[in-house]
């Protein structure tokens, strides 16, 4: 046990473990072969109290630091299912805290509560078709009329997209540039509200992943998170707790791979004699062990600055994390999916899936090149 985890850390942990490898592993290649998984998993999240980690207790949270967190974004990865693990790390890590954060308590009955307990889907809503990275270059429009906004444009590669009861929308409300985006709170059932269509993955395709449309869709001027065109400072801060917990995730993927593949090592056979006695794959499994421990210690040392909660986040040190952790699982997968040989090309096999999934790492919640400026920018280069 690492001495950053409690022994409360860890009965929470196993509480994790058991449920995602009863529940969600047993599933995870009929809900990819579906494309979806049942709503239902998200109840179960919520009773569990998983989604509610770190929030505010008056709306439903626990109120516990972000070891906890860890702890969860480390076991999911025992679902081997990247889509039901991000559409979950979604509801509780990356679209509800702007709204414990930031909102009401009118937003936090409507919104919050009810996303904590998992009856209502969450979804955030930043990129667009032509601003990704880019969210400064945002299009979509909230137009102030009378005590209402009404909004005009789209969003794309939106995580729980297509079944989401509420978005966590950025808009522009004012002028050119950062500083007219806003942060609104949208129900999806609203006038004018559409999915276009979920969108075909590569990976992760369980999730529901989507395009959505906006037209003169009418929300309350209540609904405004925080203040007008003062949403892209928390728009960033938001992009910082969703690449450390990718961090979190992405190290414990690349431990359930090396240690999956050591075990099938040890028991195929070829040319007479077990792959794991082939020098050459163990050392490659030494390297990458290395390499993934010390990723490990550097998105910890990340996980520790931000526990503080201190108003200046570990920008730098998150960014590194999720750099060095999303690029390396792109080889650890490879080489991974390379040990198993025919096996590591099908379906069946959870290596191939993991494969697929781990490439979208290096894009999502910033690509990894943008990671690289960030870096460069607290390095004053």
């Amino acid at each position: 046990m690492d001495e950053r985890f409690t022994p409360e850390h860890e009965a929470f942990r196993r509480t994790v473990r058991q449920f995602v490898e009863k529940e969600l592993a047993p599933h995870a290649l009929e809900w990819d072969q579906a494309g979806e998984f049942p709503r239902d998993v998200f109840r179960r999240c919520g009773e569990l109290g998983f989604f509610g980690i770190s929030h505010d207790t008056a709306w439903g949270g626990s109120g516990l630091d972000y070891w906890y967190v860890a702890a969860f974004a480390e076991e999911l990865a025992r679902a081997r299912n990247g889509g039901v693990a991000m559409s979950l790390l979604v509801q509780g890590q990356m679209a509800t805290p702007v709204i414990n954060e930031l909102g009401t308590d009118e937003q936090k009955r409507e919104f919050l509560a009810p996303a904590l307990t998992g009856e209502r889907i969450a979804a955030l809503a930043m990129s667009e078709p032509d601003a990704g990275s880019d969210l400064a270059r945002l299009r979509t429009t909230a137009r102030r009329d009378g005590d209402d906004y009404v909004i005009q444009g789209a969003k794309t590669w939106i995580s729980n997209g297509a079944r989401a009861d509420f978005l966590v929308l950025a808009v522009r409300t004012g002028g050119e540039g950062a500083p007219g985006i806003s942060l609104v709170t949208l129900p999806t059932d609203v006038k004018g509200f559409a999915v276009s269509k979920k969108l075909q993955k590569v990976g992760h395709r369980s999730s529901d992943m989507a395009i959505l449309y906006f037209e003169d869709c009418r929300i309350p001027a209540r609904y405004v998170l925080g203040r007008e065109n003062d949403g892209f400072f928390h728009i960033m801060n938001s992009f910082h707790a969703e690449r450390l917990v990718t961090a979190l995730y992405t190290v414990a993927v690349m431990d359930d791979l090396l240690r999956e593949a050591i075990r099938y090592g040890r028991e195929r056979q070829a040319f007479g004699k077990r792959l794991l006695d082939f020098q050459v794959w163990r050392h490659t499994f030494v390297d990458h062990a290395t390499r993934v421990e010390a990723a490990r210690q550097l998105t910890y040392q990340a996980v520790q600055l931000f526990n503080r909660k201190r108003k200046q986040k570990p920008v730098k040190e998150i960014a590194m994390a999720k750099l060095l952790t999303t690029e390396l699982a792109q080889r650890v997968a490879y080489d991974c999916q390379q040990f198993y040989g025919g096996m590591g090309y099908v379906e069946e096999s959870h290596v191939a899936r993991a494969w697929r999934d781990v490439r979208m790492l290096t894009i999502g919640g910033g690509t990894s090149e943008v990671m690289k400026e960030i870096i460069a920018g607290t390095m004053a280069l």
